[in-house]
């Protein structure tokens, strides 16, 4: 297959680029910038020049692919209308490109807004509905397109998609940690995350651009639940320096923007995923790649 890739030179992004080529499709990554279509270019990949507010590329990008794969996102944590609003009609476009064809259509989500006490079923619709919504609504948007001729599904992915070089969540602990001199965690510690690692994600999107029917939600999750406490103590394990909680109202000064989302349970089930594309997860645990070295050392 064709197939057009949108944010394909981010962290998650570039191992997908690399997991397409090795199983023998050919891969058009939208780049922003030289340097991007440069690293896309060394992998084999082709070059589409563009960004979430170039339209006509995307419009293009989709129009001649036999599948899509959307992970950009421009993550403006200053200004989060400006990355839903981009989010939605990037993908309105894309969508309306491939509107009669049946090509697969693959949207990011996360966790974040999805989770009420429990962990998140792959039946479990999105709250996000309606463009002045998280993301845009965009994963409802798609899902819409189902019954437009769109085979859209919806891939959410654990808060931490780790590895070595991730730049995520789990980066920014570190920074916080490094910065204050301990590792916290917040409260008791008990809130939990899913995480998988990056390379068992990236097989997942192939897998299910290749074989998962239109309507079908992914969750990219390996390890459903680890406390955020064990994460804390990881991280203080590998910097050598005391792990202690941090009150809630300390949260935000204590660990920046990320406190918000580490003192939030986000957790989801597999089990669905697993079974419908035979995906088992063989990567690294999140702990193993802490307390190996992927985010540094002391």
């Amino acid at each position: 297959m064709r197939v057009f890739v949108t944010g394909a030179t981010g962290w998650i992004g570039s191992a997908t680029v690399d997991d397409l080529l090795d199983a023998g499709h050919e891969v058009v990554g939208l780049a922003r910038s030289a340097d991007s279509a440069l690293k896309l270019e060394k992998k084999g990949a082709r070059i589409l020049l563009g960004d979430l507010d170039d339209l006509d590329s995307l419009r293009r990008g989709a129009s001649e692919a036999d599948a899509v794969v959307h992970l950009a996102n421009k993550h403006d944590w200053g200004n989060p209308a400006e990355s839903d609003r981009a989010e939605r009609a990037a993908v309105e476009t894309m969508l309306e490109a491939l509107v009669g064809t049946d090509r697969p259509f693959m949207v990011a989500n996360g966790l974040s807004g999805l989770c009420d006490g429990r962990p998140v079923l792959e039946a479990d619709a999105s709250p996000a509905i309606g463009p002045d919504s998280d993301r845009g609504g965009s994963e409802n948007l798609a899902l819409d397109y189902v019954g437009k001729g769109v085979g859209s599904m919806a891939i959410r992915f654990a808060p931490s998609v780790h590895g070595a070089g991730d730049w995520g969540f789990v980066n920014f602990l570190f920074g916080a940690a490094r910065k204050q001199g301990v590792s916290g965690y917040i409260g008791d510690g008990s809130t939990t995350w899913s995480a998988v690692h990056r390379s068992d994600t990236a097989r997942l999107i192939r897998l299910g651009i290749e074989n998962a029917p239109a309507g079908t939600r992914l969750h990219a999750t390996a390890e459903e639940a680890i406390t955020t406490r064990t994460i804390a103590e990881a991280i203080g394990k590998v910097l050598g320096i005391p792990v202690e909680s941090v009150p809630e109202e300390n949260a935000a000064e204590h660990f920046g923007f990320v406190g918000h989302f580490f003192g939030l349970t986000m957790t989801a089930s597999s089990a669905r995923t697993r079974e419908a594309l035979s995906w088992n997860p063989t990567g690294p645990t999140l702990v193993e790649d802490i307390e190996s070295g992927a985010y540094g050392t002391a």
